[in-house]
């Protein structure tokens, strides 16, 4: 799986008993499957869960989602008994949600051995392929080492020199509404619109039933939204559908690429910000 952003279901069927294969539930409490809101109790065997909420992440941010501090993650990873030549597997119960999330960021941190199950547990389940109880254990701690790719995760900083150099196109993947400006935004008192100069392409555009589209057709939304192939930067409403992006593009097209990580919740949150809106 060296170097593959995904991997599918027969895939990992089939090397289960890997030894050196980890599996990551990276579903999280609060993401209900609308079509089975009991999934999150069944998990695929052996698979451990990833809390991004309260462990990957910097809980000390104003901003949820926050990618945490090199220290924190690499002592996370450990205690899920990652080590550096683990191959990683992450999958959602939502098929395809918050495991590109997790996905980035481990690549990020310099693993290139880790790839997102494509359809996640309800692929899984198509098959019928086993399952057992979502358990939380504890394990043998492992040997995993971060080197942070610092050009993997852009700041605030970097989003204003963005809008002034427009070096790089800024990709937002919240829906069409929110983006221009005519829906409100989820969190209570932020404001929608979008970062001056940034293109939409809500997320859901790249997915169909919970997997990513097939190349050609990510390639065709690409090639239309970044015909000069410029290095990209994604971002979203907390940075965590923007990786949904950075992976589809991962697929399509090999152009340099990046996550706003505070995304529109911390972009919005400053009342001094440029904010456009579409009428």
């Amino acid at each position: 799986m060296k170097n593959t952003p995904l991997v599918t279901v027969d895939w990992l069927q089939e090397n289960l008993k890997n030894p050196d294969l980890i599996i990551l539930n990276a579903s999280q409490p609060e993401n209900k499957n609308v079509e089975n809101e009991e999934l999150y109790k069944l998990q695929i065997p052996g698979a451990r869960w990833v809390d991004l909420k309260n462990v990957f992440s910097d809980v000390n941010s104003s901003f949820p989602n926050t990618f945490p501090d090199v220290t924190i993650f690499e002592s996370a990873a450990q205690s899920l008994g990652i080590n550096n030549k683990s191959k990683i597997v992450v999958y959602d119960n939502l098929g395809a949600y918050t495991s590109p999330r997790v996905w980035w960021m481990f690549k990020a941190m310099g693993h290139s051995q880790v790839a997102v199950l494509d359809g996640g547990l309800p692929e899984w389940l198509i098959k019928n392929f086993e399952v057992e109880p979502f358990v939380v254990k504890t394990y043998e701690r492992g040997n995993f080492k971060a080197d942070l790719h610092f050009d993997e995760v852009k700041g605030t900083k970097d989003i204003l020199a963005q809008i002034k150099s427009k070096d790089e196109l800024i990709v937002d993947a919240r829906s069409e509404g929110r983006f221009k400006g005519t829906a409100p935004e989820p969190r209570e008192g932020l404001s929608s619109g979008h970062i001056p100069g940034s293109v939409n392409l809500p997320y859901t555009e790249v997915l169909k039933d919970g997997k990513f589209k097939p190349k050609e057709e990510l390639q065709h939304l690409f090639e239309k939204l970044n015909p000069e192939n410029n290095p990209m930067i994604f971002s979203c409403g907390s940075g965590v559908t923007a990786c949904i992006l950075y992976l589809a593009n991962e697929l399509a097209a090999k152009v340099k690429k990046s996550v706003y990580d505070g995304s529109w919740t911390e972009w919005a949150h400053n009342d001094e910000r440029p904010i456009d809106k579409i009428k």
